[in-house]
This record gives C-alpha cells, structure tokens and sequence, in this order.
C-alpha cells in the first residue's frame, strides 16, 4: 500500500451514487442499456490492441452507458496500469498536474498511483507534480468505478493528470511523454475525459461534434485543432483529447473507432441545451 497521500472521492453521491452496491448496480446498468451502451456486461469476448479511449465525465445516469462502451472494449485487455487525463475544470494548481503517488478512493475501494509510470511521464519537464490541482475535479474520478468494476479480480494503478494548459504544443509534449513511458509495455491504457458541446441545441451539437470526431478519428491534431477553433466546439477536454491522440499515433495506433455518441437532450428528452458525449477506442 502507498504511503502517499489519499485523494477521497470529491463528487461521490453526486456523479455517481456513494453506496457501493448502488453504484455497482447503476455501473451494470449502463453496460446493460441496449440503446447508448454495449448491451451486455463485460468482459468482452474478445482481446484486441486498444491504445487509448475518450470518454465522457458527466454524472452517470447522463452519460454513464455511453462511457461504458469503451470500458466494455478494454475489459479482455489485461492491461496494468492507466494514464489518465482530463480538463482541471476549477484553474486551480498547476497548468498541468500530475499526482506522483498515494491512492484515490471510490465507494469500489482504492486504486493506487504508479509512482515509477508518474516519475517517467514527468520527465518531459512540462509536468509539475501537484496534488491540489486534482483535490475536487470529476473529470478522472467518474472513470475510476468503471476501471474497478472491469478489474475486479486483479489490481491496476493509475497516473491521473489533470490539464490548464490545453494548447496544441502542451498537447503534443504531454502526448510525447506519455507515449515514450509506456513504449516498452502493452500493457498499459491511456484514457482522454471529455465531454463534447456544452449548452447548444441538440442539433447543433450533432453537426459540430460530427465534425470533431471525424478529425479524432483521424488522429491528426492540427485538423483536430482547426476543426475546434473553426466550429468553436466547446469540448471541455480538448487538449487531453489532442494529447492522447498524439500518443496513441506515436504507439503504433492507425485510426480511431467512435462506439457511440449521445447528448444530455437523448436522456432527458430536452433538446434545447444539451451537452454531447461520445466513447471512441484507437486502435
């Protein structure tokens, strides 16, 4: 057990419920819903080389079996460890902040910092360690339950990252960074938290997150960029997106896949003002 510092669970009970088999029941739902999620609980039937997934970070009964599209993906892969990268939603602490060790807690139990995997991505110089930066965001801990819930029988840790500075060149350095840490394993998976449109029509949201999913699939991350500033695309997680992008490319990925994409307005029913979610797996 890591002797560093722990980071309780900031929206537990809000995102996602605080009583364990609550929260496992409503995770098993999402993987169950037949029309945003996979349908069926994992693991997977079967085993493929998958990079990096984006996925969304909004509570669960928003965007939770949209999310579990890509964890349903990743549950044959047998992976050990987790680089995980998100918006810092509040500005607070450093422009881009790493934890360097202790453990995060869920309802699930705890998930332990990588600290040799946190010390390798850091070397980039671009990173400051910084536990403070991390202490209220949602962005990386609504995938912890999911990353449990996929490995119960066997333990992974974590290098949770979290991003001010989402501009193309901090994209592409972290993306590099990331990359090189984990170039000698397969068995590793990167994990990019965004959501997609805030706040627009739901039609509006379908043509502009269109346009940004076509240039993930990509993988290039200057059209990925144009298309942001063209469409003014208001993905909260774009520079983790970007940064993950550039590292599954740098890896040995050739193309993204979208599983699936949905809006707030497909769950409520109110279309006026949605926020889009999508699950995309590089392979």
């Amino acid at each position: 057990m890591s002797n560093g510092p722990r980071r309780l669970p900031a929206v537990s009970g809000i995102f996602y419920p605080s009583e364990p088999v609550e929260l496992q029941q409503l995770i098993e739902r999402s993987f169950k819903d037949p029309k945003f999620g996979p349908g069926q609980i994992p693991p997977s039937e079967f085993k493929r080389r998958i990079y990096g997934i984006v996925s969304p970070h909004a509570g669960y009964i928003y965007s939770g079996a949209v999310a579990a599209n890509g964890f349903y993906e990743v549950s044959s892969m047998g992976f050990d460890d987790v680089i995980m990268i998100g918006p810092n939603h509040y500005g607070i602490g450093n422009g881009v902040s790493i934890m360097r060790n202790g453990v995060w807690e869920t309802p699930l139990g705890e998930i332990e910092i990588n600290q040799d995997l946190a010390l390798e991505i850091s070397k980039s110089g671009i990173t400051d360690f910084d536990d403070f930066a991390h202490s209220r965001d949602h962005c990386l801990e609504v995938q912890i339950p999911f990353l449990q819930y996929i490995n119960k029988n066997k333990k992974i840790r974590i290098v949770p990252i979290i991003l001010i500075m989402q501009d193309i060149k901090t994209a592409i350095d972290i993306g590099e960074s990331m990359a090189k840490s984990i170039a000698n394993t397969n068995n590793a998976l990167l994990i990019a938290s965004s959501d997609f449109t805030h706040y627009e029509s739901n039609d509006e949201a379908y043509r502009k997150d269109g346009e940004l999913i076509n240039a993930i699939l990509s993988l290039d991350v200057s059209k990925f960029y144009n298309v942001l500033d063209r469409f003014a695309v208001s993905a909260c997680g774009y520079g983790a997106i970007a940064s993950v992008m550039k590292a599954v490319k740098y890896l040995g990925a050739t193309k993204g896949q979208l599983l699936r994409y949905a809006t707030s307005g497909n769950i409520t029913g109110d279309m006026s003002a949605v926020v889009g979610y999508s699950s995309i797996i590089f392979i």
